[in-house]
């Protein structure tokens, strides 16, 4: 029989343990910082020109009694990641895990798509995932234990009309995560990613009405899912529960995708 422990603050225990997560003064980035300052993570969190959103989000972070800081980086940028990394592990010492999820979209059939919107989506989607792996990679090896979680999504499995930049990123995304888990493994750090489907966040609602029904009629489920599904996840996959699981892609997305 399999019994969960129900400890202090829930199911999982992040307590002592600190995250750097991108993209997260708003939207998914954000609930998964929520989620784990919940749990007792400290979060250091990256945002990029969001300074009034990051403010907002350290205010409600640090009223979970956690420590949070908030740093403007473009993760597009290598020395840039590097040297938040660097201030980082200065501030907070050790850290325990690493969720990549800032992105960007610039949407177009490939017909209309300048070169621009590709390279702008594969530098901040892709290659911003990379510097940050990249540059936290020798603490985590030294460490002996890290987690690794790279926000995907199933328009990285499946493709998508007129997001050729974006799916290429997400796709990217994934042969990242199995090439990190493949690398690091022996040294106790995992690397997983999440492809969530149709997520209520500003960008979904965003959308124009048609556009947003016919994502809807696509779901078995018949609803969006929420950020907290996905918050949940990242949590169970940032936890010692999930000690001997890597390499996987786990799709969030009310069966979207079967």
């Amino acid at each position: 029989m399999l019994l969960c422990k129900h400890r202090g603050r829930g199911m999982f225990e992040l307590t002592g343990k600190t995250a750097i997560i991108t993209g997260a003064s708003r939207g998914i980035g954000k609930g998964i910082a929520l989620k784990f300052a919940s749990l007792g993570a400290n979060v250091a969190f990256m945002h990029f020109n969001d300074g009034e959103k990051a403010e907002e989000t350290v205010k409600e972070l640090e009223a979970l009694g956690v420590r949070a800081k908030a740093y403007d980086c473009n993760v597009a940028d290598f020395e840039a990641s590097k040297k938040v990394i660097d201030e980082v592990i200065e501030e907070f010492g050790e850290v325990h895990i690493l969720v990549n999820n800032a992105g960007i979209v610039r949407d177009g059939l490939i017909l209309s798509m300048k070169e621009s919107d590709f390279d702008a989506v594969i530098s901040v989607n892709l290659k911003g995932a990379f510097n940050m792996t990249k540059n936290i990679y020798p603490h985590f090896m030294k460490k002996r234990r890290g987690r690794i979680i790279n926000i995907s999504s199933i328009v990285g499995i499946n493709g998508n009309a007129g997001q050729a930049n974006y799916a290429s990123a997400k796709a990217g995304m994934i042969g990242l995560t199995k090439s990190v888990a493949k690398e690091l493994g022996s040294r106790n750090v995992t690397a997983n990613a999440i492809a969530p489907g149709f997520i209520k966040t500003d960008m979904t609602d965003g959308m124009p009405e048609k556009a947003r029904e016919a994502a809807l009629a696509a779901i078995p489920m018949k609803r969006a899912g929420q950020v907290d599904d996905i918050a949940n996840l990242a949590a169970f996959l940032a936890s010692d529960e999930a000690s001997y699981i890597t390499g996987e892609v786990i799709r969030v997305d009310g069966g979207m995708a079967i």
